[in-house]
């Protein structure tokens, strides 16, 4: 059994460029006597008697759990990672983005307590000429406690200064994707270093102007086009410009458009521990983090802080009650900053790979968002059922419709015979009225011929009796002498 103690923070445990922070440095294992063994071994069968363990499979595994009688030693391992990881050193890229005059500078120096950003090499917005959207990246080597960290910082000047900002957010996500694929590379080679150097982004830090009224489209669509690709940590920039009540308001309405939207922001882990769980509670009620950044040290009651002084006071850089800024800092540095880093490798860089390996294998790219590659695959399968399903009701539907048009055709066809059947019958019945009439008008022809053939007889038949009427008596007069 191992227990971790948290050394304070030192004032002067910097050594070069630091920041104030406690270091976990374990002990060497305690080692517990056999009482102790045994008082286990009676809670544990307590325990099992209360609640059973249960049944294994037909092939129960062998492996148990057992307690030893003495020290052996690989309690110790632990220890052994820990030194290991502090030879090795650690690594961190942390990306700020927003517009200029936002303080981001400012506030990189006060999270780190070092000027990593001096007014020489880092002139003020007012001082820039380019409005164009660049990538500046600068590494610096701290060192705390024996600790290392290389911290890379990924600036974004001239983000939104534009009059148009169309596709602003580009030069981000190409920077993004190139070190995941540098990463890749490394990874890909057949001899591969066995320290590969980290510098893929690891956290970003949005900011927010201090409006009061909600989120710029402009905030909305660079966060859509990245949120799938790294941690995004929004803050409230300038935060002494809003009263409590406004700056609370302000963050639910936030919130709300960044749920409206379905914005995935970083999530905080889930943990078993009640006092972890109490602490996780408290930082995501400050979400998004109003911050305040300031590298001026004030006198406030006899001692030294970092805030600024205005007329009407001074607003203290690391006091909770004035901004979100000491908490933002234990998250990302003292508490989360391993987390943002698991985060980024599991989730973020694993979408990448699959969609680079998806091209060698299939040809195509699919979107694959903050889903590891086994959700993905039984995502693409749910995809492919209901895209054969909706092919297949497509199939279905043109089926009907070509039966429907064939029966209209049909009933179409029909119709036309029915019609040129009753032209016909129409047509028939006229020529048969016309060969009646034809026929009644013959048959008069035919009488008035037949009269006029009667009367030319009866007038022959009567000019020829009127013929043989006069020559009778000429003979009879003839005969008598």
């Amino acid at each position: 059994m191992v227990r971790d103690r948290e050394r304070e923070p030192a004032t002067n445990g910097v050594v070069d460029k630091g920041v104030d922070k406690g270091v976990e440095r374990p002990v060497k294992p305690e080692v517990r006597d056999r009482g102790d063994y045994q008082r286990d071994n009676r809670d544990r069968e307590k325990e099992n008697a209360v609640h059973p363990p249960p049944r294994a499979g037909p092939k129960p595994s062998r492996t148990s759990a057992k307690e030893l009688d003495g020290y052996v030693g690989f309690a110790n391992l632990p220890n052994q990672v820990y030194r290991k990881a502090v030879k090795k050193g650690f690594e961190f890229t942390l990306m700020v983005v927003g517009e200029s005059g936002m303080g981001k500078s400012t506030l990189i120096n006060s999270l780190f307590l070092t000027d990593l950003y001096n007014e020489h090499e880092y002139p003020g917005p007012s001082h820039r000429i380019k409005k164009s959207v660049n990538i500046d990246t600068a590494q610096v080597l701290l060192k705390e406690g024996g600790v290392t960290l290389r911290l890379t910082t990924v600036d974004t000047p001239g983000f939104g200064d534009a009059v148009d900002n169309s596709n602003c957010w580009q030069p981000v996500t190409d920077f993004i994707d190139n070190k995941y694929d540098e990463y890749l590379n490394q990874e890909s080679h057949v001899n591969r270093k066995s320290n590969m150097s980290d510098n893929r982004v690891h956290a970003c830090l949005y900011f927010i102007a201090p409006t009061g009224h909600g989120l710029k489209p402009l905030d909305v669509e660079f966060m859509k086009r990245l949120h799938e690709k790294v941690n995004i940590i929004p803050l409230i920039s300038k935060a002494d410009t809003l009263t409590p009540e406004e700056c609370r308001n302000f963050k639910k309405t936030i919130l709300n458009e960044i749920a409206q939207h379905k914005i995935k922001i970083y999530e905080f882990p889930d943990c078993d521990d009640e006092e972890e769980n109490k602490l996780q509670k408290k930082l995501k009620e400050r979400v998004p983090f109003a911050v305040v950044g300031s590298n001026t040290v004030i006198q406030v009651d006899s001692k030294k802080v970092r805030g600024r002084q205005y007329p009407w006071g001074i607003v203290q850089v690391e006091n909770l009650e004035h901004n979100d800024f000491l908490a933002l800092r234990n998250m990302l540095i003292r508490t989360h900053m391993q987390d943002l880093k698991d985060v980024t490798n599991n989730v973020h860089y694993e979408n990448f790979r699959y969609s680079k390996l998806a091209v060698v294998t299939d040809g195509k790219v699919k979107n694959t968002g903050s889903k590891d590659p086994l959700t993905q695959m039984q995502d693409e399968k749910k995809e492919h059922v209901s895209k054969m399903k909706k092919m297949e009701a497509e199939m279905e539907q043109v089926f009907e419709m070509k039966v429907k048009e064939k029966k209209q055709k049909l009933k179409d066809s029909e119709a036309d015979l029915q019609r040129r059947a009753e032209q016909m019958k129409k047509s028939l019945e006229q020529q048969e009225k016309e060969l009646e009439q034809k026929r009644a008008q013959f048959e008069k022809e035919k009488e008035s011929w037949e009269e006029q053939q009667r009367a030319e007889d009866m007038r022959r038949q009567t000019s020829m009796e009127t013929l043989d009427g006069g020559k009778k008596p000429k003979d009879k007069k003839k005969g008598l002498f």
